[in-house]
């Protein structure tokens, strides 16, 4: 769920909750950026989480995609929240600066004037941002290929065939319908017709067999490995005194 599709008003009051179940109390309230959370009554720690590490509401608890660990090093406030703010307008949350600075001028017996300055209390947030891996899943085809390729072989089949030649030549009186005439003056030939059968091949295809080829779906573990940045403060440029 997108933290623009979150009714912010409804989640006031509304249990904080993180990576593992981690528990960051009740929200007090809402801004563009941030989201102020309150835990415990007594001994009270107040968290200023962003508001883009929401991931769900289901209407009872707003969920954040950030563990116990790096709420407390990155989010938690380092001071108190005064008890007054527990009714902060949902469209503000004061993380700037504050500061508090008093003056009072005294005269002096002499009748000088003199600038009497308190110790200011100066507080800043600075969010320190991680980075965490979220994978996500696609489908990619790949393609195994079977390959069909033709094989030559010589077969040889046995046929029968059948075929007429001259078994005998016999001599026998004419007959009464055989017409006689002269007889021939030079050689002369006389064509006897002799059938006989041939083999015609043709290749003719049928289905000699089928190849079934079967798919499983197989789950490989694969690990995931990318660099992940994160920030810390760099505080030995600081000056203490």
């Amino acid at each position: 769920m997108s933290s623009n599709d979150i009714p912010w008003k409804e989640t006031i009051k509304k249990e904080a909750r993180g990576i593992d179940d981690a528990d960051f109390g009740e929200i007090q309230s809402v801004d563009s950026e941030y989201v102020i959370t309150q835990k415990g009554i007594i001994d009270k720690e107040f968290f200023s989480i962003p508001i883009n590490l929401v991931h769900d509401y289901d209407g009872n608890r707003v969920l954040f995609k950030v563990t116990e660990e790096e709420a407390r090093n990155s989010y938690l406030q380092s001071q108190d929240i005064d008890s007054d703010q527990d009714d902060f307008d949902n469209s503000e949350i004061e993380t700037e600066t504050t500061t508090t600075t008093t003056t009072t001028n005294d005269h002096d017996d002499d009748g000088s004037l003199s600038n009497t300055k308190e110790e200011n209390e100066k507080e800043e947030v600075i969010p320190l941002m991680s980075e965490e891996l979220d994978v996500t899943k696609r489908v990619v085809v790949d393609e195994t290929v079977i390959t069909k390729k033709p094989v030559k072989e010589i077969k040889t089949i046995e046929v029968q065939l059948i075929r007429e030649e001259i078994e005998s030549i016999e001599r026998r009186p004419p007959s009464s319908q055989t017409k006689a005439q002269s007889p021939v003056q030079s050689p002369k030939e006389i064509k006897i017709p002799l059938r006989r059968e041939e083999a015609e091949v043709t290749n003719k295809p049928y289905v000699k067999e089928e190849a079934v080829v079967k798919k499983k779906t197989v789950t490989d573990k694969k690990e995931i490995t990318d660099e992940l940045s994160s920030e810390e403060l760099d505080t030995s440029n600081v000056n203490k005194e």
